[in-house]
């Protein structure tokens, strides 16, 4: 295959704006297109080597892996090697387990489907993921694995049959995804199903250049260059991604590598030694500057700077540079590094990796680590205990749900319904308590991010229609007395969760919900809940939100005691950044003024910040540093305990 320096240059346009992207720089707000410019990239230049190889009954598919081991394992296994001590010495055992478990996932190409499991892409945590970026390579990994098969077996129908064949897969894939973002948008971004499009791009590109050659066209390849400069300053994390959305740098990196003959002026820039020179070391690059964010955000508890990140991008470029030249460069020449070699490292690596991320899962992530410090294990259990959700009926579609799939807690006849998101849940345990002396019951129905209210949004599984058949059944209940709302209302008002999982709001006609529009649909729908509420013969109390801190309680703590900052779990605890009041309200700002504007005799709002909340500061520890947080935003029992008896007082007064 013809050596195409702007090719190089067009993988060094892809990994500086992703690099700048995860180092939070807004301009480069569209940056994460650099991933799709790889994929394209990384299509044409296998297909053009695959073709040619079975063009000139050359082919080997052992040579083939052999060379992608060569390229991609020895600089991967280096970084995952470095990572290791630096998870030790500064991540806290839940931390620990989720590494462990991505070098397991990363040795088996698999990490884009751990990554879909564990979180959103644009998660605040993701953040923190030092092998995060591996999804990618996982997704190439598994392209590298099926497509030769493929190609074998296609290529006695025919060459131009082959391509066509290619061109129903990429139609198939691109239709996926753009369903997927509608209905499974964190899926739909890591799997393979929904990105094999954007590679077999590039592997129709390849078609077209062995017939034809790259064409000279300075207008097309300008206009190529051109789209995925725009997407990369244009796109944000609200893009539905991939989509339609994703041609537009897809067909620019297909223009390009069409048309940007070597006069052409985008090839001529690409071609430069500065562009050269950083996609040679793109790969490497691209390995250092994940680790490098995630732990510096892991040790400054997330308190980065721009000065911070921006050396520490250019940090992963040296790094990148060292890497390539005495990791890469020598195991890639054949003269050094023998194919015995090659597979002796390869299952070296394989076997090295896999145990040391399967001993973190069964140790829970070396836990033992905090023993050492006064308080931690007491620490932990107050912390970790209370989170008991109603997940069956929090997520079973309302055709399935019956009035017996509601959690029921407390003993006796139901008096009493708690409906609401996690928030709701949180209070379940210590609830159960109350009740059980009181010899009360409930029934119960919660759901991660599911809003009680009629008409309001959706958050996936139905779960508008089952808080809407959980008020309901409440409101019509014949034994159901008190009705408790409970829910992290702000949520629902800022788009807060947007942050994770783009389009995650629906409205009830499954519409995505816009940031601008989320006021207004909480408006209007929890107008219709607090009328429907306000009419029934019950008493309805509705929760103001608990304050929600900067800080994960459990997390905070935790790397205190790593970093040596405190002797002991207690002093660190007594020291957990509070939040000001006025930092509360303004975060619930617009869910007060909502509420403030309906009054109803049998409903009553209850303010939580009597409970956590002196004149001046909100606070996740009582005054003998009791922990009552089990992460940043829900209580733990003991928390709960708080909420509870403040509920029971209200209803005994009245």
């Amino acid at each position: 295959m013809k050596y195409r320096a702007e090719i190089d240059g067009l993988r060094a346009l892809a990994v500086v704006p992703v690099i700048l992207f995860h180092a939070g720089f807004e301009l480069f707000s569209g940056g994460f297109v650099g991933v799709d410019i790889f994929f394209v990239i990384s299509g044409y230049l296998i297909t053009t080597i695959l073709v040619e190889d079975i063009e000139n009954k050359r082919f080997s598919i052992v040579k083939f892996y052999e060379r992608r081991a060569r390229r991609i394992l020895p600089a991967l296994f280096f970084v995952m090697l470095v990572c290791i001590p630096f998870a030790w010495m500064w991540m806290i055992p839940s931390e620990m387990k989720d590494f462990s478990k991505s070098l397991v996932a990363v040795s088996l190409f698999a990490s884009n489907i751990l990554f879909w499991k564990q979180t959103g892409y644009f998660a605040a945590d993701s953040d923190e993921k030092p092998l995060l970026h591996t999804w990618s390579l996982a997704v190439e990994e598994q392209y590298y694995l099926l497509f030769p098969v493929f190609l074998i077996f296609a290529w006695r129908f025919g060459k131009n049959r082959v391509f066509w064949m290619i061109v129903a897969m990429a139609a198939v894939s691109l239709m996926l995804s753009e369903w997927g973002w509608r209905t499974k948008s964190s899926a739909n971004f890591y799997l393979a199903h929904t990105r094999a499009w954007e590679l077999f791009a590039g592997s129709l590109a390849a078609f077209v250049v062995q017939r034809r050659g790259v064409q000279q066209n300075n207008a097309l390849a300008i206009t190529g260059l051109a789209a995925i400069v725009f997407s990369i300053f244009a796109y944000d994390e609200r893009t539905p991604f991939p989509s339609v959305y994703a041609l537009v740098p897809v067909l620019g990196v297909v223009l390009l590598i069409l048309y940007a003959q070597k006069d052409t002026l985008p090839a001529k820039l690409l071609s430069t030694r500065a562009f050269v020179g950083v996609g040679l070391i793109s790969y490497s690059a691209y390995l250092w500057h994940q680790p490098l964010f995630a732990f510096a955000r892991i040790r400054l508890l997330g308190e980065t700077t721009d000065l911070i990140m921006l050396t520490l991008s250019a940090l992963s470029i040296l790094l990148a540079f060292l890497s390539w030249r005495y990791v890469e460069k020598p195991f890639r020449a054949d003269a050094i590094t023998t194919r015995r070699h090659i597979r002796i490292g390869t299952l070296t690596g394989f076997i090295a990796f896999v145990s040391i991320g399967l001993v973190g899962i069964q140790q829970d992530g070396f836990g033992q680590r905090l023993d050492k410090f006064a308080g931690w294990s007491e620490f932990q259990d107050i912390a970790s205990v209370g989170s008991t959700h109603c997940h069956n009926a929090g997520r079973r579609t309302a055709a399935q749900l019956r009035q017996a799939d509601f959690c029921v807690i407390g003993e006796g006849e139901a008096e009493v319904a708690i409906i609401g998101d996690s928030h709701a849940g949180a209070l379940f345990e210590a609830a159960n308590g109350y009740l059980i002396d009181s010899k009360k019951s409930a029934i119960a129905a919660s759901g991660g991010y599911c809003a009680p209210l009629l008409n309001g949004f959706e958050a996936g599984d139905g779960c508008n229609e089952i808080m809407e058949l959980a008020i309901n059944h409440a409101i019509s209940s014949q034994t159901i007395k008190t009705i408790i709302i409970a829910a992290e209302w702000a949520n629902y008002t800022s788009g807060y969760r947007l942050d994770d999982e783009p389009g995650l709001w629906r409205d009830d006609q499954g519409a995505a919900v816009s940031a601008s529009d989320n006021v207004e649909i909480f408006r209007r729908s929890f107008a219709l809940t607090f009328d429907a509420l306000s009419r029934s013969n019950k008493h309805v109390l509705i929760l103001l939100p608990v304050p929600e801190f900067s800080q994960d309680s459990y997390d905070w703590v935790g790397h205190q005691l790593l970093f040596d900052r405190f002797a002991d779990a207690k002093a660190a605890t007594s020291n957990l950044p509070p939040i000001s009041v006025s930092e509360y309200e303004q975060r619930n700002d617009d869910v007060l003024t909502v509420f403030s504007r309906h009054t109803a005799q049998n409903v009553s709002f209850v303010p939580m910040t009597d409970l956590f909340c002196d004149i001046n500061k909100c606070r996740q520890f009582s005054a003998d540093n009791k922990i009552l947080y089990s992460d940043f935003n829900h209580v733990n029992y003991y928390g709960a305990q708080l909420v509870v008896q403040e509920i029971a007082d209200r209803l005994n007064e009245e």
